[in-house]
Protein backbone atom coordinates (compact mmCIF):
# COMPACT_ATOMS: atom_id res chain seq x y z
CA UNK A 1 0.00 0.00 0.00
CA UNK A 2 2.89 2.31 0.97
CA UNK A 3 4.80 1.51 -2.55
CA UNK A 4 1.18 2.47 -4.43
CA UNK A 5 0.87 5.63 -2.38
CA UNK A 6 4.52 6.56 -3.06
CA UNK A 7 4.10 5.64 -6.99
CA UNK A 8 1.10 7.58 -6.95
CA UNK A 9 3.17 11.25 -5.48
CA UNK A 10 5.95 10.25 -7.82
CA UNK A 11 3.51 10.41 -10.78
CA UNK A 12 2.19 13.90 -9.82
CA UNK A 13 5.06 15.11 -8.81
CA UNK A 14 6.43 14.36 -12.49
CA UNK A 15 3.24 15.34 -14.13
CA UNK A 16 3.49 19.14 -12.67
CA UNK A 17 7.30 19.47 -12.96
CA UNK A 18 6.97 18.59 -16.56
CA UNK A 19 4.57 21.73 -17.56
CA UNK A 20 6.83 24.38 -18.50
CA UNK A 21 5.71 27.73 -17.47
CA UNK A 22 7.80 29.79 -20.18
CA UNK A 23 5.15 28.62 -23.12
CA UNK A 24 3.20 31.27 -24.71
CA UNK A 25 -0.26 30.50 -23.51
CA UNK A 26 -2.48 31.97 -26.77
CA UNK A 27 -0.48 31.11 -29.65
CA UNK A 28 -1.86 33.00 -32.99
CA UNK A 29 -0.95 30.78 -35.79
CA UNK A 30 -1.45 33.97 -38.41
CA UNK A 31 -3.73 31.40 -40.58
CA UNK A 32 -6.78 33.16 -42.56
CA UNK A 33 -9.48 31.95 -44.27
CA UNK A 34 -7.79 33.08 -47.42
CA UNK A 35 -4.84 30.62 -46.68
CA UNK A 36 -6.53 28.14 -45.88
CA UNK A 37 -8.90 28.54 -49.46
CA UNK A 38 -5.63 29.01 -51.19
CA UNK A 39 -4.41 25.92 -50.07
CA UNK A 40 -7.29 24.04 -50.95
CA UNK A 41 -7.36 25.15 -54.82
CA UNK A 42 -3.22 24.47 -54.66
CA UNK A 43 -4.60 20.31 -53.27
CA UNK A 44 -7.41 20.56 -55.73
CA UNK A 45 -5.21 21.56 -59.06
CA UNK A 46 -2.31 18.80 -57.92
CA UNK A 47 -5.60 16.23 -57.75
CA UNK A 48 -6.61 17.38 -61.19
CA UNK A 49 -2.83 16.79 -62.69
CA UNK A 50 -2.93 13.71 -61.27
CA UNK A 51 -5.81 12.74 -62.47
CA UNK A 52 -5.04 13.67 -66.20
CA UNK A 53 -1.86 11.91 -66.21
CA UNK A 54 -3.49 8.79 -64.98
CA UNK A 55 -6.62 8.66 -67.60
CA UNK A 56 -4.08 9.96 -70.20
CA UNK A 57 -2.40 6.12 -69.86
CA UNK A 58 -6.12 4.91 -69.83
CA UNK A 59 -7.33 6.38 -73.52
CA UNK A 60 -10.16 3.87 -74.00
CA UNK A 61 -12.34 5.21 -70.93
CA UNK A 62 -14.61 7.33 -72.21
CA UNK A 63 -14.98 9.29 -68.61
CA UNK A 64 -18.03 12.48 -68.08
CA UNK A 65 -17.23 14.84 -65.60
CA UNK A 66 -19.78 16.05 -63.15
CA UNK A 67 -19.69 19.62 -61.64
CA UNK A 68 -18.22 18.14 -58.49
CA UNK A 69 -15.03 16.95 -59.92
CA UNK A 70 -16.25 13.31 -60.05
CA UNK A 71 -15.42 11.54 -63.20
CA UNK A 72 -17.79 8.36 -64.08
CA UNK A 73 -17.85 5.74 -67.13
CA UNK A 74 -20.60 3.45 -67.16
CA UNK A 75 -18.85 0.95 -69.47
CA UNK A 76 -21.87 -1.50 -69.05
CA UNK A 77 -25.23 0.57 -69.14
CA UNK A 78 -28.10 -0.80 -69.44
CA UNK A 79 -31.63 0.79 -70.08
CA UNK A 80 -33.93 1.87 -66.58
CA UNK A 81 -34.44 3.86 -63.56
CA UNK A 82 -31.52 5.45 -62.24
CA UNK A 83 -30.80 4.90 -58.26
CA UNK A 84 -32.06 7.67 -56.27
CA UNK A 85 -32.18 9.60 -53.09
CA UNK A 86 -33.59 6.92 -50.57
CA UNK A 87 -33.43 3.46 -52.75
CA UNK A 88 -30.98 0.85 -51.20
CA UNK A 89 -29.00 -0.61 -53.49
CA UNK A 90 -26.60 -3.80 -53.40
CA UNK A 91 -23.51 -2.87 -55.03
CA UNK A 92 -19.63 -4.74 -55.81
CA UNK A 93 -16.91 -2.72 -56.13
CA UNK A 94 -13.02 -2.38 -56.01
CA UNK A 95 -12.03 0.47 -54.33
CA UNK A 96 -8.10 1.41 -55.99
CA UNK A 97 -5.64 4.14 -55.48
CA UNK A 98 -4.17 6.26 -58.53
CA UNK A 99 -1.08 3.89 -58.33
CA UNK A 100 -3.53 0.73 -58.63
CA UNK A 101 -3.04 -0.17 -55.40
CA UNK A 102 -5.94 -2.64 -54.30
CA UNK A 103 -7.44 -0.64 -50.78
CA UNK A 104 -11.03 -2.37 -50.23
CA UNK A 105 -12.61 -5.12 -53.04
CA UNK A 106 -16.25 -6.89 -52.60
CA UNK A 107 -15.82 -10.73 -52.95
CA UNK A 108 -17.32 -12.21 -55.71
CA UNK A 109 -20.65 -13.57 -54.30
CA UNK A 110 -20.99 -10.82 -51.82
CA UNK A 111 -22.46 -7.06 -51.54
CA UNK A 112 -22.37 -3.98 -50.21
CA UNK A 113 -26.10 -2.48 -48.98
CA UNK A 114 -26.37 0.84 -48.24
CA UNK A 115 -29.24 3.68 -48.79
CA UNK A 116 -28.36 6.47 -51.59
CA UNK A 117 -27.60 9.88 -49.65
CA UNK A 118 -28.78 8.38 -46.47
CA UNK A 119 -25.39 6.56 -45.26
CA UNK A 120 -22.21 7.02 -44.41
CA UNK A 121 -20.37 6.34 -47.94
CA UNK A 122 -18.13 8.35 -50.13
CA UNK A 123 -19.97 11.19 -51.26
CA UNK A 124 -18.70 10.99 -54.99
CA UNK A 125 -20.07 7.25 -54.73
CA UNK A 126 -23.56 8.10 -53.59
CA UNK A 127 -22.97 10.92 -56.55
CA UNK A 128 -22.02 8.35 -58.75
CA UNK A 129 -24.59 5.48 -58.18
CA UNK A 130 -27.24 7.86 -59.12
CA UNK A 131 -25.97 7.99 -62.61
CA UNK A 132 -26.39 3.72 -62.30
CA UNK A 133 -29.62 1.58 -63.12
CA UNK A 134 -29.77 -1.85 -61.98
CA UNK A 135 -26.75 -4.10 -63.80
CA UNK A 136 -24.76 -0.90 -64.64
CA UNK A 137 -21.12 -1.24 -64.14
CA UNK A 138 -18.85 1.76 -63.61
CA UNK A 139 -15.59 3.46 -63.44
CA UNK A 140 -15.16 6.34 -61.20
CA UNK A 141 -12.46 8.84 -59.91
CA UNK A 142 -13.51 10.72 -57.06
CA UNK A 143 -10.93 13.55 -55.78
CA UNK A 144 -10.01 13.31 -52.16
CA UNK A 145 -12.74 16.17 -51.56
CA UNK A 146 -15.65 13.74 -52.28
CA UNK A 147 -13.89 10.35 -51.14
CA UNK A 148 -11.85 10.57 -48.07
CA UNK A 149 -10.79 14.31 -47.64
CA UNK A 150 -7.69 15.51 -45.64
CA UNK A 151 -7.75 12.34 -43.18
CA UNK A 152 -8.31 9.82 -45.26
CA UNK A 153 -10.24 7.11 -43.99
CA UNK A 154 -8.07 6.31 -41.07
CA UNK A 155 -7.03 2.60 -42.16
CA UNK A 156 -5.76 2.27 -45.44
CA UNK A 157 -7.11 4.97 -47.48
CA UNK A 158 -4.25 8.13 -46.93
CA UNK A 159 -5.12 11.68 -46.45
CA UNK A 160 -5.65 13.53 -50.04
CA UNK A 161 -6.02 10.31 -52.08
CA UNK A 162 -7.80 10.47 -55.11
CA UNK A 163 -9.51 7.09 -55.30
CA UNK A 164 -10.65 5.01 -58.53
CA UNK A 165 -13.53 2.63 -57.61
CA UNK A 166 -14.95 0.18 -60.14
CA UNK A 167 -18.71 -0.62 -59.17
CA UNK A 168 -20.78 -2.98 -60.24
CA UNK A 169 -24.61 -1.73 -59.27
CA UNK A 170 -26.70 -5.39 -58.66
CA UNK A 171 -30.19 -4.39 -57.15
CA UNK A 172 -32.05 -1.02 -56.53
CA UNK A 173 -35.06 -2.05 -54.02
Amino acid sequence: MYRVFNLLILSIVMILSSCDEDQPKNVDPQWSQEQSTELNKRFAEEEQIKIKLYLKQRPKWEMKSSGSGLRYWLYKDLEGPKAKEGDRVDVQFEVRLLNDELIYKTEDNEYSTFKVDKSDIETGVMEGVKYMSEGDEAKLIIPSHIGHGLLGDLNKIPPLEVLVVDLKLKRIY
